[in-house]
């Protein structure tokens, strides 16, 4: 345990940043998850905003981010391309 008032009170905002972090970063899995399955518009857009707003708040790298649209968007035009 740490021994100054500083690092005390680090230690407790990184535990409370931590749990809401893990929520985001969760709901972010179900997002992406939903979108490759379903390949609906709707899915694709709130799973894209889902990782913007993960981007904005720190979450996640806004590379990882890219990365991630751009496998989502190649995923979901796989899909459709094959359904028609």
């Amino acid at each position: 345990m740490a021994n100054i008032k500083s690092q005390k009170k680090d230690l407790r905002r990184n535990a409370k940043r931590k749990v809401i972090n893990t929520g985001i970063r969760s709901a972010l899995k179900t997002f992406i998850k939903k979108a490759k399955t379903t390949a609906t518009p709707d899915s694709v857009a709130s799973a894209v905003k889902a990782l913007d707003k993960a981007v904005q708040k720190g979450v996640v790298h806004k590379n990882q981010a890219a990365r991630k649209k751009s496998r989502l968007m190649l995923a979901a035009n796989k899909v459709n391309s094959a359904a028609k």
